[in-house]
């Protein structure tokens, strides 16, 4: 498996035990200590970042969609739902890693368009829009 395959499973596996299974020892094992977040959104360090998802509706879930990595970067294409108020976002996620450990974060968020909201009348996140905002 190359770097950058093994590098996509690493952030699939991290983003599942966080933000769905919120396993934040195990957590741990995928985020650096020394973490930099760049999010105007998220407190700094992996801290801030578990303390975040900690204070969120235990509802919260994250599915994964397009991914692309490049060397030491991986960027995955991403919905959150459940977050406590509606509509759900959707987030670029940019991560960067180093021996497998996710130590760098970079996203853009949006607010998922509805329907009726949708300029192009297609949604944001897979094949149709979701059934709560239509």
């Amino acid at each position: 498996m190359n770097n950058e395959v093994k590098n996509k499973s690493i952030v699939l596996k991290a983003f599942d035990t966080l933000f769905n299974q919120r396993d934040y020892d195990a957590a741990e094992e995928y985020w650096s200590a020394n973490y930099i977040q760049h999010s105007s959104l998220i407190p700094p360090g992996r801290q801030g970042l578990f303390d975040l998802i900690k204070s969120l509706p235990n509802t919260l879930t994250y599915e994964p969609s397009v991914m692309m990595a490049e060397d030491d970067k991986v960027m995955v294409h991403g919905r959150f739902s459940g977050n406590g108020s509606p509509p759900a976002l959707i987030a670029v996620d940019i991560v960067r890693l180093e021996n497998g450990i996710l130590v760098e974060h970079w996203d853009v968020l949006q607010d998922e368009a509805t329907i009726v909201s949708s300029a192009s009348g297609l949604p944001m996140f897979g094949a149709r829009f979701p059934d709560s905002i239509e």
